[in-house]
């Protein structure tokens, strides 16, 4: 079968292994949220994609799924963080956040993306695009997704006009709009040029 397997994660002594994977680097508004999943290797729901593959309804299931057959964690970094940090050190915080939450402590790490936390709790490979090559980083990448999704529609409600509900705080067009009439919020990120430049505008 094409797609992500269990080959990485039964490759390594240091058991259990836990997949990691964030989403959210790229939004001018909201969190960024890291999933950590150790899959129970004899339950593991059918068809794990990069969480980007699915529907969000199909994302819904199976997350659903993995909070009752497999080990999750969810870490978050703030706005104020990523604005002090940056958005790469607030998005390693998230993922060593991520494993720290889980129920048990892994062994070992697979990690989506080029580098690894310079934080991480426990050894740990960096797998590019590894939400397609491992089904416990796909676990994670559904996971994060769903749960930062639920937090930009629950932001929406709080702050309407933006289209957070959609978008997910993306900078879509409708987004950049409501900027300009409805101005800055507490959950937009100071740091990302868009935002600055209407702060600078601003004063």
């Amino acid at each position: 079968m094409q797609g992500p397997n269990i080959s990485y994660e039964t490759e390594y002594p240091e058991q259990p292994v836990c997949g990691v994977d964030e989403v959210g680097r790229g939004p001018w508004a909201g969190p960024v949220v890291a999933a950590a999943v150790i899959l129970d290797p004899a339950r593991i729901p059918e068809g794990l994609r990069d969480s980007k593959k699915l529907s969000a309804k199909r994302r819904e299931a199976l997350t659903e799924q993995l909070r009752a057959v497999a080990q999750v964690g969810i870490g978050i970094a703030e706005v104020a963080e990523i604005d002090s940090l940056n958005i790469l050190k607030a998005t390693m915080l998230a993922m060593c956040r991520a494993i720290g939450a889980l129920p048990v402590a892994p062994g070992f790490a697979l990690v989506d993306g080029n580098r690894l936390p310079p934080d991480l709790p426990c050894p740990g490979l960096a797998l590019v695009k590894g939400d397609d090559r491992s089904a416990s980083i796909a676990a994670a990448s559904i996971v994060a997704k769903t749960t930062r999704d639920a937090m930009m529609v629950a932001l929406a409600q709080q702050f309407p006009g933006y289209g957070w509900e959609t978008n997910a705080g993306y900078g879509v067009k409708t987004h950049a709009e409501a900027l300009k009439t409805l101005g800055v919020t507490p959950h937009h990120r100071r740091s990302f040029k868009p935002i600055h430049n209407i702060l600078c505008q601003e004063h």
